[in-house]
């Protein structure tokens, strides 16, 4: 062997394979070094895992505009043409980081774009809703999805003892239910931003968006048989499929489109456009076609490359804002914080969250692990006198901007015409899904239900799918019965 074994600074070691003892039976040394070096190395070689999506699995590739929507924003990375490579990371979200890929529960949908004015987040799933609208029940909803404190087992009746307390999370379980709960692949399933964010062209003028993205590989889903077999035999399914494809040259792709509303729509549209538990009807919105999203190359070094991948809400650059969606708005504080907990307070240096198309000016300093650092003579204080950075609100976004009631409330979602917590539910239910998909529907709330779910919470559990639909709830009613 030609290349010596080192210690982390480079030193050349003496054995790879004894330890340094005082004799052959004697006790070991402490200034055995290297025996010390990869002892401690180890025992600190995992970080915290995330406490929401956990488990994932994720790649590089690009995203390329082949429309042109420059008309509703001015950002870089959406002009006509423009190419923008990019990180994406797919996960379950209640499931910790052994768990198999293939339970029933929505799918994490993150991407990084690496854009010339900086990097641009969008932190998604693979459903256009979520089961709450305010982030305060945010920390409430994911301890009921996790685990029992006392014995450490997931419970159903916790989940549906939640589920049922808050109905707006009924349109969200019925995605969760249906076939598109179980993917097949994480390159079989659509993707959506989800929240509702805010465009802004060069004229200054203001749009409202939601982001879709349609797998090119189309929808394609487990039953829950297939799934219950895969969890024990396979639990890295998704994970190696999406590896195993890249690795063919079979590279997913999704196509992005967009809804566009006039912000002035807003306030008169039939379903609360911020709200992050309803849909926006194609009908009144139709999609308009962006670009191609492409994953070609597979990470170099997994922990590096996707567990420290940090998405972040906050990361907008101009041409995009917020709305009044609260969830999107709690988000925006609540991931780069957990970074900050998760993998240290420099976790923007670490190289999939560098910034890699923009230069990075800034005035952080120092921290934990901290290695890019300004030029000894550059000022770490603003405002300065000797050539620091300085704030340019002209090339800056302005984060969305929108007329609001100064007065402090706590308060949920103006009730627009047809809000209801049920109502999308429902029309999912009668309108999308065909009768072989409603009947899966039954077998697998049922299925869930009958696993552990006890009075009072049972009775609650009926009534909440009767109130979805009739049908539906007296079906899934009977088939608990039966089981």
């Amino acid at each position: 062997m030609d290349k010596p074994t080192t210690t982390n600074t480079g030193v050349p070691v003496e054995s790879d394979d004894a330890s340094l003892s005082a004799g052959i039976q004697g006790p070991l040394l402490l200034h055995d070094h290297y025996l010390i070096e990869k002892l401690a190395q180890f025992n600190r070689e995992r970080v915290p895992e995330r406490v929401v999506h956990a488990k994932g699995a994720g790649a590089f590739g690009k995203l390329t505009i082949t429309g042109d929507v420059s008309a509703y924003t001015k950002a870089t990375l959406f002009q006509p043409g423009s190419v923008t490579e990019s990180l994406a990371r797919f996960s379950t979200v209640a499931g910790e980081q052994g768990s198999p890929d293939t339970w029933r529960d929505p799918r994490g949908f993150a991407l990084k774009f690496y854009t010339s004015e900086g990097n641009y987040d969008l932190v998604g799933n693979n459903t256009p809703i979520f089961f709450i609208s305010d982030p305060s029940k945010f920390p409430d909803f994911i301890r009921s999805q996790k685990r029992l404190p006392g014995n450490g087992l997931r419970d159903h009746n916790m989940q549906w003892d939640f589920w049922t307390l808050r109905p707006e999370s009924a349109h969200q379980v019925t995605w969760l239910m249906g076939d598109r709960g179980i993917p097949r692949s994480y390159r079989h399933m659509d993707g959506f931003g989800s929240h509702t964010y805010q465009w802004v062209n060069a004229e200054g003028q203001r749009f409202w968006v939601k982001y879709h993205f349609k797998t090119d590989q189309g929808i394609e889903f487990l039953t829950q048989a297939e799934a219950d077999r895969l969890a024990g035999s396979d639990p890295d399914y998704h994970r190696q499929d999406l590896w195993e494809a890249i690795e063919r040259g079979e590279f997913p792709s999704w196509t992005l489109k967009v809804q566009i509303m006039p912000l002035s729509a807003a306030e008169g549209y039939r379903f609360n456009p911020f709200d992050l538990t309803k849909v926006w009807s194609q009908q009144d919105y139709p999609l308009i076609e962006v670009g191609k999203y492409t994953l070609d190359r597979n990470p170099a070094n997994f922990f590096v490359d996707i567990e420290q991948a940090a998405f972040e809400p906050s990361n907008l650059v101009p041409g995009i804002g917020y709305s009044p969606d609260k969830m999107l708005l709690g988000r925006v504080f609540a991931y780069a914080d957990a970074h900050r907990y998760r993998i240290g307070t420099n976790f923007a240096q670490l190289p999939p969250n560098q910034a890699r198309a923009a230069e990075v000016s800034t005035y952080s300093k120092e921290g934990a692990m901290r290695y890019f650092h300004n030029d000894a003579a550059t000022p770490v204080y603003a405002p300065n006198s000797y050539g620091g950075p300085h704030a340019d609100p002209a090339r800056a976004g302005d984060g969305g901007d929108w007329n609001f009631d100064p007065e402090m409330v706590r308060a949920g979602y103006i009730q627009h015409s047809e809000d209801g917590d049920f109502t999308q539910a429902g029309t999912l239910v009668r309108e999308v899904l065909d009768d072989a998909a409603r009947a899966r529907l039954v077998d697998n709330i049922a299925g869930h239900i009958a696993a552990g779910v006890r009075e009072p919470v049972l009775t609650r559990a009926f009534e909440y799918w009767k109130n979805v639909d009739a049908d539906l709830g007296k079906r899934v009613e009977e088939a608990v019965r039966a089981q």
